[in-house]
């Protein structure tokens, strides 16, 4: 009985490690999602996983690249470095607009937090 009670516990605890872990494949969220709806991920955290289509220097707003997955693309902007064209890249940061009226965004964008690979 015991050893079944610190089987069910360990398993527990290993669920909840891995839940939390960056890293894992599942977990993005398809950036056709947020565009669709930008006031509902307004400032909240998402990973994102893509390939990058654009990557410049902007005086404005930094480094900005184009992130694009199978449903659609989205601008990040990133204090780190800037990922060559092409490449694959996953990250996790904060969805922001400019405004947002009648539920449609101007100036969407993720702004990167870390870059998980």
């Amino acid at each position: 009985m015991i050893r079944r009670l610190v089987i069910v516990a360990l398993s527990v605890a290993w669920a909840v490690a891995l839940a939390g872990c960056d890293y894992l494949p599942f977990g993005y969220t398809p950036i056709k999602d947020i565009v669709a709806a930008p006031a509902s991920f307004e400032g909240k955290e998402v990973k994102l996983k893509g390939k990058v289509r654009d990557a410049i220097k902007l005086p404005i707003l930094g480094q900005v690249f184009t992130l694009h997955d199978e449903g659609g693309e989205i601008a990040v902007t990133t204090h780190g470095a800037l990922p060559a064209a092409n490449a694959e890249v996953a990250l996790k940061g904060t969805v922001k607009s400019a405004v947002i009226v009648g539920g449609q965004s101007l100036g969407l964008r993720v702004e990167e937090t870390k870059r998980l690979r």
